[in-house]
């Protein structure tokens, strides 16, 4: 069953993500959630396309996503999805997005995938089996200290009129990392922990379709999620610190505001 449903997620994942893929440029219609907050025509096809391939194999499951009401039942499985994680980049042109998908069992995340169609890059991970990168075995970061970190982040969408906006947080890790990158896809930002390429990733007010599938992805590529306290992680928490494990504490430190 296990293999079913990584096989039913792969499908899903690459099939809306060649849809954003060919549609790319292409944005006719952009809704405004909120002041800065949008969704487009293709995060809604994108999102049909997913669902369609889920329920032709688990009509019973219940089902998450962004875009739409969530579709409760009485089964102990749960899909949690984004199907565009980017949508900015993506209502501008810019090719840095991607799909992320998760099963949930009882609360509990057991399959994660995430799918960067521009770059062919799929990132997959199951429970006590390990994190795969186009199907080779990944691992985080050795790196040891945040002064050579290299980290990424975001800001909420409600950053002109909150004072929790991250701005803060921003400043104190600039000038104790090494770089900091905002590429604009949490999802694809906590992939990149998983397979090394950033050390440490930190961002507030995310949703469980943000970081579903990402937790676990990093989590079985040895890394660390947690709250900003370094407390056990929540889809609902609000606060989403991962890290190679080896930064944590430092990264603890900066968004606490104490000094090592």
């Amino acid at each position: 069953m296990r293999n079913r449903f990584k096989k039913t997620a792969i499908a899903g994942a690459k099939n809306a993500g060649l849809l954003l893929k060919k549609n790319l440029g292409k944005v006719r219609f952009i809704e405004f959630k909120g002041v800065i907050d949008i969704v487009t025509e293709m995060d809604k096809k994108a999102e049909d396309l997913i669902i369609k391939t889920i329920k032709k194999e688990f009509p019973e499951h219940g089902i998450l996503t962004e875009e739409s009401a969530e579709q409760k039942s009485k089964s102990e499985y749960r899909w949690i999805i984004d199907p565009l994680d980017g949508t900015t980049n993506y209502s501008h042109g810019y090719p840095v997005f991607c799909l992320s998908m998760a099963l949930e069992k009882a609360g509990e995340i057991i399959l994660g995938v995430v799918y960067d169609p521009m770059l062919n890059e799929l990132f997959t991970a199951e429970k006590d089996r390990g994190t795969y990168l186009n199907n080779k075995r990944i691992k985080v970061s050795q790196i040891h200290e945040l002064s050579t970190s290299l980290l990424a982040t975001g800001f909420p969408y409600d950053v002109r009129t909150s004072s929790q906006n991250n701005l803060k947080h921003f400043s104190n890790f600039a000038v104790r990392a090494q770089a900091i990158r905002r590429a604009g896809s949490a999802a694809l930002d906590m992939c990149y922990v998983a397979c090394g390429r950033f050390d440490g990733f930190w961002e507030m007010k995310l949703k469980p379709w943000d970081t579903a599938a990402a937790m676990l992805i990093i989590k079985e590529a040895g890394g660390i999620v947690t709250d900003f306290r370094g407390k056990r992680f929540s889809l609902y928490s609000g606060e989403t610190l991962a890290s190679n494990g080896l930064i944590h504490d430092e990264m603890i430190r900066v968004l606490q505001g104490r000094r090592k």
